[in-house]
């Protein structure tokens, strides 16, 4: 399967080197939202959507100001899922599946513009976003998003098979078996990310269970500051995040022939990509 790396979001937050781990201290820190667009025998698959049109047109109505002052996104149309689709010379009609790594809206903005879609997402995520139990969880989730009734799949906890040490992972309904939702949660309840094979190697989108390229060093992981507390803050489970990335380590030690691990804002390992 031919894989595409997208960038469907810039996002532009002060903190510089304590948030990017170079430069000054002061001004911008550049962060991506880093999707992937499969081609596969049964249409087209994007991992995330990262921010739609919608939240281009309307950014406080759709993403809500809190979000807008603490991320500081660029919103421009053509950074959009949609528009890169087309831009590649496919239909986006021809999008037929889309992979959620959880719901949050720089991830989740772009359903809107793929009505038609099928929507995979965890089951506890889907619960989260539409029966927010904490203050955090109903600042997070824009329902917005997702307001059209999108076609669901979802995956409940605990049911799947092994992979590279990892429990319950899921082969999703519709799609080959090449393409697969791994539970990481802590960052929110249903977290999870996504492993596609290409040949002998797997792709995995870690989505936000960590934010910086040297957090899954397996000798030594580092974070900047700035990201440290921006994690922590939107952390529902410290305990559960940290045992997630203390795992994706060992992978990357253990499979890194096997296995190419990034996160969804990290622009180093976009650029790798």
């Amino acid at each position: 399967m031919r894989v595409h790396h997208l960038n469907c979001g810039s996002l532009r937050p002060f903190g510089g080197r304590l948030i990017s781990g170079t430069g000054t201290p002061f001004g911008t820190a550049p962060l991506v939202c880093h999707c992937l667009l499969v081609e596969t025998d049964r249409g087209l698959v994007l991992v995330d959507t990262g921010f739609g049109l919608p939240d281009v047109a309307a950014p406080a109505a759709s993403l809500g100001r809190h979000f807008l002052l603490f991320t500081r996104p660029r919103l421009a149309a053509d950074e959009t899922a949609v528009r890169q689709v087309a831009r590649l010379g496919y239909d986006p009609r021809d999008v037929r599946h889309i992979v959620l790594t959880h719901l949050d809206p720089d991830h989740a903005g772009g359903l809107r513009d793929f009505l038609w879609a099928k929507v995979h997402v965890h089951a506890t995520e889907l619960a989260a976003a539409n029966r927010p139990a904490s203050r955090g969880e109903k600042l997070r989730y824009r329902p917005g998003q997702w307001a059209h009734g999108p076609d669901w799949a979802t995956y409940p906890a605990g049911d799947g098979e092994r992979w590279f040490g990892f429990d319950a992972v899921r082969q999703l309904d519709g799609l080959p078996a090449e393409i697969l939702l791994l539970p990481l949660p802590g960052h929110t309840r249903g977290h999870t990310g996504v492993a596609v094979q290409t040949g002998d190697r797997w792709l995995l989108h870690a989505g936000d269970a960590y934010f910086f390229h040297a957090e899954t060093d397996p000798v030594r992981p580092r974070v900047p500051p700035g990201l440290a507390l921006f994690q922590t803050i939107t952390q529902v489970s410290g305990e559960r995040r940290r045992q997630n990335q203390a795992r994706l380590r060992e992978l990357r030690a253990a499979h890194a022939d096997k296995v190419a691990i990034f996160s969804a804002h990290d622009p180093v390992e976009l650029a790798r990509s």
